[in-house]
């Protein structure tokens, strides 16, 4: 039930997506972890945004999984 409407993704996202913004912000070094949490929620809100069919939000999500792997990418390049 919980996964067929997509609350363990959105949440998922959500809680993931916090994590992110408070490392990046704390700038404690954790920066390639907070982009790399930023592209998981991105995934999980985009699964659940697809299931929901939430198509602006579905977008964005696509953009915020491109910035995390720009950041990462630019953290080690």
């Amino acid at each position: 039930m919980i996964y067929k409407n997509g609350k363990i993704y959105e949440w998922a996202g959500v809680i993931t997506a916090i994590v992110y913004s408070l490392l990046v912000a704390l700038n404690i070094g954790a920066e390639f972890l907070g982009f790399a949490l930023l592209l998981i929620s991105a995934m999980l809100i985009a699964i659940w945004a697809f299931l929901g069919k939430h198509k602006g939000i579905l977008l964005l999500q696509l953009f915020y999984a491109t910035a995390g792997i720009i950041g990462m990418v630019r953290w080690y390049g």
